[in-house]
């Protein structure tokens, strides 16, 4: 590809030399208006041997009509664009258990901790399949805000930096009960959700209290497969999340399925219990609860639940914003305590750029 073949705008704003990027931080030091409004290449010149950039073959752009000089090298004007690591273009969806044929994907905390590259692929495993598995992790108070720390930051909100799963006498969640949880997103009344959850398991002998996971997104995708009108229902159309104790009231407008400007899915929020009143007309209610029954019905089927049973020491990282939760009702008199906390996709995405620079680097 010649620089010829993109547009000089693109180019000129992409030039990476002294004058245009500060060294350090690579920032860009101009405005978009700062560049000439008849910009064009004045002269191309090939670069290989001792003219090449950074030991590549590339181009040398004069620009007209200032004379600004640039390079670029070969390999860059030949890159695409990586997808947004939010949606389901980079995403490996699975609609069943079935479908993780190699197995969960899990590690002992102590190598998670040792080696960066089985940190880096738990953290993949967290990106691209939407949750992961640590083994073995201490069971001391306030360990998941630890295991959160190692790829990011703890999102602290009502519910305090960490919240303890167990039974409550007086719960202000259903969570905090014995009572069967059905698959869900936690904190769909927020706004930004915590984009990440964690629970770390320090008792676990009821009877009862196995764990599920379903992949939100590959039943978004299934429904938009299925039935278009649903599926536009879903994403069109914002519905109120609410929750309320003594010392909180909180609550957001946001659709069940959250889409990009491209139509890629980028959000699922399904909680039944925090869904408040839809107030709207009667057809676009209708079509809303039509294609609402839809979705439910995808999310809900057993064939696409991953269904396992936290022990103690486990700790599972999974993707909020993607993954429902769910949990099997458990005998009262029996010991079950998990511990939580919330983090976010960034903290957890900038940690894979680095670990991936790291492993790129010869050593």
């Amino acid at each position: 590809m010649l620089p010829t073949d993109v547009p000089a705008l693109w180019l000129r704003d992409n030039c990476t030399c002294a004058d245009c990027r500060d060294p350090l931080t690579d920032q860009k030091l101009f405005q978009i208006t700062d560049l000439p409004e008849q910009l064009a290449v004045g002269t191309l010149r090939a670069l290989d041997g001792g003219d090449a950039v950074d030991g590549a073959e590339g181009w040398e752009v004069v620009w007209a009509p200032d004379g600004h000089v640039s390079r670029y090298p070969a390999h860059w004007l030949q890159q695409t664009g990586e997808p947004d690591p939010r949606t389901e273009d980079a995403k490996d969806l699975w609609g069943s258990a079935a479908t993780l044929a190699d197995g969960l994907p899990e590690t002992t905390w102590s190598a998670y901790l040792a080696d960066d590259a089985e940190r880096l692929r738990m953290l993949e495993a967290v990106a691209r399949l939407g949750f992961c598995l640590l083994r073995d992790v201490p069971l001391r108070d306030g360990q998941a805000q630890q295991v959160a720390r190692t790829f990011g930051f703890v999102r602290e909100t009502n519910y305090g930096t960490q919240f303890e799963v167990r039974v409550e006498e007086r719960p202000n969640n259903l969570a905090f009960t014995n009572v069967a949880i059905t698959p869900h997103t936690d904190n769909p009344y927020r706004d930004p959700v915590p984009t990440l959850q964690l629970l770390h398991c320090l008792v676990n002998d009821a009877e009862g209290g196995d764990s599920g996971l379903v992949d939100g997104f590959a039943a978004a995708a299934a429904l938009r497969e299925s039935d278009v009108g649903a599926f536009a229902a879903l994403t069109g159309t914002p519905v109120p999340f609410a929750f309320r104790d003594d010392v909180t009231e909180l609550s957001t407008h946001r659709p069940l399925i959250g889409t990009d400007p491209m139509g890629r899915i980028r959000e699922v929020r399904f909680n039944n219990r925090s869904l408040g009143t839809l107030r709207l007309p009667a057809e676009q209610t209708e079509a809303f609860y039509a294609g609402y029954r839809a979705f439910a019905r995808l999310l809900l089927d057993p064939e696409r639940q991953l269904d396992f049973k936290l022990g103690p020491g486990d700790c599972l990282v999974f993707d909020n914003t993607r993954l429902l939760h769910a949990r099997t009702a458990f005998a009262r008199g029996g010991a079950r305590h998990l511990q939580g906390c919330y983090a976010d996709l960034d903290g957890l995405l900038s940690t894979v750029g680095v670990l991936r620079r790291r492993e790129a680097q010869p050593c």
